[in-house]
């Protein structure tokens, strides 16, 4: 047989990201339970056979998702899951560096985009007063300081509701299976500090939706999602510093 075969070549996955995947497994088997500290780097590493900084890099990308808590000083903690899809985001590949990451980010940027148009076509009065609430309740909680949850449910419950106003049953039932990703990708922006920046964007999108101009909705979406993925990746490279992780890959760099 001659030539060369036209297949694509078997990539090994990151130690880091079958490390974290691993450590999911023995998290949500209950090897620890909600709000008990996990065993220290030295013993992870010990009992999965790898270096601690493999460890170390998993931590850091389970923070950012949000299924435990870094305590300086004192160790790391199990958080109870806030959604029952936590698990499918792990195996997507949320964590530190990995092709997948961008991927979604890019998926859920189109997908926003699109139901940004179609509701402005197609809302009702009724989608309008409910998406106004729920701005108002993000003004609000950006404004009064309220606890990081609540301004991240407010922000999703915006996006959902707006999925619901584009009356396209594929576009909100693909946004509603990502929720989980929502709300670890906003949460973790969030927590840096970003709620008015937030907030402002999302009034442009509201306006243009009042205003039944698709364009300017996809435009004003467009905008979002791109500053969100900047804000994003900006907390990729914190959680990587801190975490005294490797420089991120191209791949990862490419967010910005």
């Amino acid at each position: 047989m001659t030539g060369t075969l036209n297949v694509a070549p078997i990539r090994r996955e990151p130690l880091a990201a079958e490390v974290a995947r691993r450590l999911v497994d023995y998290l949500l088997s209950g090897g620890v339970e909600p709000g008990e500290r996990m065993p220290s780097e030295r013993q992870l590493a010990e009992a999965f056979g790898v270096g601690r900084s493999a460890v170390r890099e998993a931590i850091a990308a389970l923070s950012l998702i949000g299924l435990i808590e870094v305590r300086h000083g004192d160790g790391t903690y199990l958080k109870r899951p806030d959604s029952p899809l936590l698990p499918q985001v792990v195996e997507w590949g949320l964590l530190l560096g990995e092709q997948r990451t961008i991927d979604l980010v890019e998926a859920r940027q189109l997908i926003e985009v699109d139901i940004a148009g179609l509701a402005a076509s197609r809302r009702t009065e009724d989608d309008l007063a409910d998406l106004a609430r729920i701005l108002a309740r993000m003004e609000h909680e950006a404004r009064d300081g309220a606890e990081t949850a609540e301004f991240v449910d407010a922000d999703v419950a915006f996006h959902l509701r707006l999925a619901e106003a584009a009356r396209n049953t594929a576009l909100r039932d693909v946004l509603t299976s990502v929720q989980a990703l929502l709300r670890a990708w906003i949460g973790r922006v969030i927590a840096e500090g970003y709620r008015d920046i937030s907030y402002a964007e999302h009034v442009p999108i509201f306006d243009a939706v009042r205003a039944q101009n698709p364009r300017a909705a996809e435009e004003a979406m467009d905008a979002h999602m791109r500053s969100a993925a900047r804000r994003l990746q900006a907390t990729l490279d914190r959680a990587s510093h801190h975490a005294g992780a490797i420089d991120p890959s191209p791949s990862a760099r490419r967010l910005s």
